[in-house]
C-alpha cells in the first residue's frame, strides 16, 4: 500500500493488478467505480416462481434426487488448490427454490479453465460454453495470465468431468473478453443469452463459476446498479493513448494497490511478480452483490430464468495490500460485462479473429471546474477530421450524457463508447456554456 491514508480500507481486487487512479471506491481491478452505489431494494419472496420454476427446468422428478455435474478439476499446474468434484444436488424438487432451477440449468454450460505459460506460471478462471462444438468465452485476463503470456496452454473442463485441449480463436483486450476453442468437442451445452438491456436494479442474479478453484459454485444476490464504469490497469490492453484519453492513473496518488483477479501468488498459493500495466481500459459493467471471488473471472452472471446477463469480469475487495500473503475476497461489490456486449464481440472474435470499437475522436478529461453547474466529461481536444469534430463538439464542452445514459467523467464516457462498434452512431449530450444540446455522432475505429 502506498500513500498517507492508512486508515482507510483497502479496495480494489480484480482481473488485472495495477496500481491506478484512487477514489473512495474502486472496482477490482483497481480504479474508481463511479458513481456512488444507488440503493436497490431485493424483490419480494420467489417461492411461488421457484417452484414453477423448478419443474419447468428440471423436469418431473422422483424424490431420489437429481445431480447435475457440474465442475470437477480446475486445470491448474498448482497442487495447494482446492480441485473436489462438485455436484448440484436437487433431493427434492418440490422444495427446490429458484436459484437451485437456475443453477441446474446453467450449470452445464459453465467450465472451469486452467491456464500455464509452460514454466512455472499458472492460473485458474472460468468460462461459458458458447457453441456445442466447444467455443467458450471467457476474460482475456485469464487466458493470458493477465497479460504475461501470448502462447498459453489452456485446459479446460466440462460440466461432465472431460477435460479438454483449448487454442486460443482470439483476444480483446479493449473489452478483457475472449474465445477458446476446445479441441475434439461435441454434446456441450451452450449457455443461453439474456438481453441485459432489459435489467432492472434489483433483479435477481446468480453467478456460477469456479472460485478459488472451487468448481460449480453458485452464489446469489441482486443488481445492484447498471451502466457502472470501471477503469482497471492492464498489461494486456493496447497503448490507446491519444485516441482517447482515460484518467491518468498516478494523477489522484493512489494510496492503494490492486492485485490480480485469478493468477496464483496474489491470492496466497504461489510466489509471483505482478506484470507491469502499460495501459488502461474502461470497462461499461453490471454490479452485483452476487459473491464473486478470484477463479470467478470469466463466469456467468444469470438472471432469474438461468440466461446469461454478464461475464464476470471483477469485484472491489477489502484488505489487500502488496505485503499481504492473502487476498481478501468478496464485500459484495462484483463486476460483470454486459451479456449483449459481451456477445458482440464473441461473435466478432469467431468470425474474424478480433473485434471492433467505437472511437470519438476527442481527447477526454475530468470536468475540474469547481463552479461547474453539471458534472459529466470535458472535451479537452478534438481529433480534426474525426468523429466529435464531423458532430460540431469543441474543446470546453461538457458531455453529460451518451446514449442517454448519464455521463459523470471521463471513465463513464470511454466506457460506453468502447461498448459500440466502429461505425456505430449514437447521440451525445453536451453543455456548452448554459446551453444543453443533443447531436447525432457516426464513431470511427479504435485502433487495434
Amino acid at each position: 500500500m502506498t500513500g498517507q491514508q492508512p486508515q482507510q480500507p483497502n479496495y480494489g481486487n480484480g482481473s488485472f493488478g495495477q496500481p491506478a487512479a484512487g477514489q473512495v471506491l474502486y472496482g477490482a481491478d483497481g480504479q474508481p467505480i463511479a458513481p456512488a452505489l444507488k440503493p436497490a431494494r431485493r424483490r419480494g419472496s420467489v417461492a411461488l416462481v421457484a417452484a414453477l420454476a423448478i419443474g419447468a427446468l428440471i423436469g418431473g422428478a422422483s424424490g431420489a434426487g437429481i445431480s447435475v455435474w457440474a465442475l470437477s478439476h480446475n486445470g491448474s499446474t498448482s497442487t495447494n488448490q482446492a480441485s473436489s468434484p462438485t455436484t448440484i444436488t436437487v433431493n427434492n424438487p418440490n422444495s427446490a427454490n429458484l436459484i437451485t432451477a437456475v443453477a441446474a440449468k446453467a450449470s452445464p454450460s459453465v467450465v472451469t479453465i486452467g491456464v500455464t505459460d509452460g514454466s512455472t506460471t499458472s492460473g485458474t478462471g472460468s468460462g461459458v460454453i458458447l457453441s456445442a462444438d466447444g467455443y467458450i468465452l471467457t476474460n482475456t485476463h485469464v487466458v493470458t495470465l493477465d497479460g504475461a503470456t501470448a502462447n498459453p496452454t489452456i485446459s479446460v473442463t466440462a460440466a461432465d468431468g472431460k477435460i479438454y485441449a483449448a487454442k486460443v480463436v482470439g483476444t480483446d483486450p479493449v473489452a478483457d473478453l475472449a474465445v477458446v476453442k476446445l479441441q475434439n468437442a461435441s454434446g456441450l451445452t451452450p449457455i443461453e443469452f439474456g438481453d441485459s438491456s432489459t435489467l432492472n436494479v434489483g433483479d435477481t442474479a446468480i453467478a456460477i463459476g469456479a472460485p478459488l478453484g472451487l468448481s460449480g459454485t453458485v452464489t446469489n444476490g441482486i443488481v445492484s446498479a447498471l451502466n457502472r464504469s470501471i477503469t482497471v490497469a492492464s498489461s494486456a490492453a493496447p497503448n490507446t493513448s491519444g485516441e482517447q484519453a482515460t484518467p491518468d492513473p498516478s494523477s489522484t496518488g493512489s494510496p492503494y494497490d490492486f492485485w490480480n483477479f485469478d493468477i496464483p501468488g496474489q491470492g496466497g498459493t504461489q510466489s509471483q511478480t505482478p506484470t507491469t500495466a502499460s495501459s488502461t481500459i474502461s470497462l461499461a459493467v453490471i454490479q452485483t452483490d452476487a459473491a464473486i471471488n478470484p477463479g470467478n473471472s470469466g463466469g456467468a452472471l444469470l438472471d432469474a430464468q438461468g440466461k446469461l446477463i454478464g461475464i464476470n469480469v471483477a469485484i472491489a475487495s477489502a484488505g489487500s495490500t502488496s505485503s499481504s500473503s492473502g487476498q481478501s475476497g468478496s464485500i459484495g461489490v462484483g463486476f460483470s460485462i454486459p451479456a449483449n456486449f459481451a456477445k458482440r464481440i464473441s461473435d466478432e472474435i469467431i468470425a474474424t479473429g478480433k473485434a471492433t470499437h467505437g472511437l470519438l475522436g476527442a481527447s477526454i478529461a475530468q470536468t475540474a471546474d469547481a463552479n461547474a453547474s453539471v458534472v459529466g466529461a470535458t472535451v479537452a481536444d478534438v481529433t480534426s477530421g474525426g468523429a466529435a469534430a464531423a458532430a460540431g463538439l469543441a474543446k470546453g464542452d461538457i458531455i453529460t450524457a451518451f446514449n442517454n445514459i448519464a455521463v459523470t467523467d471521463a471513465t463513464d464516457l470511454t466506457a460506453q463508447v468502447r461498448v459500440l462498434p466502429a461505425g456505430a452512431s449514437a447521440t451525445v449530450t453536451y453543455l456548452r456554456g448554459t446551453m444543453s444540446t443533443t447531436v447525432t455522432v457516426t464513431l470511427g475505429q479504435l485502433a487495434n
